[in-house]
């Protein structure tokens, strides 16, 4: 490692160990703006940044709903929004812009801390992204690689043994129809048990409520079941951190609520600031000899909020 490395590593844990303060983590932020017309041969990022002004009456699952997103993510967005009595009229951000995982970028990426889809429909294309619902604690989502093995529409359920053990009531089967928990179209996975499906429940996407499988709403669901034959490859990370250089030449960090963080939103819409373990070394190896670019307040403000969009780190 360089000295330049080494003194931007020292003088970065020193800011973060002595805490920067509530002046450091309610100053602005700055996220990305793609310039008109920019191309790159292999972009690092999809999609933009979208406000939506609240309308009487809304709350902040009725806009995740309505938008497509999920409410973790949403509500992880806005912190200082109240979930239930948002202001008319004031304006929240959604998430829509998104660093791309760290994974092969071909068919099917799941980042489960994000609860996000990224759907490549060939090599070098911008992926499609979908928000998801995914495992609950104790029933988490698998990791690794596997592909699609079959498809179905307007699927039929068979609860497994260990979910009927839980719920004794459930039925042995349950046919196709509006109550069936895997909505209207099923990808099931070379997994035993995990498939990507729709949903019965549309609150229950983006959020960690599943038993383990990956629920889409129904119209996204609907509109990956053509594109994403049988054998297309799906690898599952669980990536809180995200890094990438963008087409304006400066760094930038998305920093995902961890799973239990996701939690405690959905108990109390808030969670209690954790930085992600490595961060200062994965910055650092990012930004290379650049790293003495680096804005290390927006680096821990944005570790510590959690934001779950891109933030720019570089001066």
């Amino acid at each position: 490692m360089s000295m330049e490395v080494n003194r931007s590593r020292r003088r970065a844990l020193a800011l973060m160990t002595a805490g920067l303060g509530s002046a450091a983590l309610s100053g602005p932020l700055t996220f990305f703006s793609r310039p008109a017309g920019s191309m790159t041969p292999e972009p690092n990022s999809v999609g933009e940044m979208r406000r939506y002004r609240v309308r009487p009456d809304d709350t902040l699952v009725d806009i995740a709903r309505a938008e497509r997103l999920g409410f973790v993510e949403v509500k992880a967005a806005n912190p200082e929004v109240d979930v239930w009595l948002p202001q008319a009229g004031q304006e929240i951000l959604l998430p829509t812009h998104r660093l791309l995982p760290d994974a092969p970028r071909k068919g099917i990426v799941i980042n489960i801390c994000e609860m996000c889809l990224y759907y490549y429909p060939q090599e070098g294309a911008l992926p499609l992204t979908f928000a998801l619902g995914v495992g609950r604690e104790g029933r988490g989502t698998p990791l690794g690689s596997t592909t699609i093995v079959r498809k179905a529409e307007h699927p039929t359920w068979y609860p497994p043994p260990s979910l009927r053990a839980e719920k004794p009531e459930l039925p042995s089967v349950v046919p196709p129809g509006p109550d069936n928990p895997l909505g209207t179209r099923a990808l099931y996975l070379g997994w035993p048990a995990y498939l990507i499906h729709g949903t019965s429940m549309p609150l229950g996407v983006g959020r960690r409520v599943s038993a383990g499988c990956i629920r889409m709403y129904n119209e996204d669901v609907e509109h990956l079941y053509p594109l994403a034959p049988v054998g297309t490859p799906v690898t599952v990370v669980d990536q809180e951190v995200k890094l990438a250089w963008l087409e304006d030449g400066e760094l930038y960090l998305e920093v995902s609520p961890s799973q239990e963080q996701a939690d405690q939103i959905e108990i109390s819409g808030y969670f209690e600031p954790v930085m992600p373990e490595g961060l200062v070394d994965m910055v650092l190896e990012k930004a290379g000899a650049q790293a003495g670019r680096l804005n290390w307040a927006a680096i821990e403000r944005a570790g510590r909020q959690r934001l779950g969009y891109p933030i720019r780190i570089t001066v």
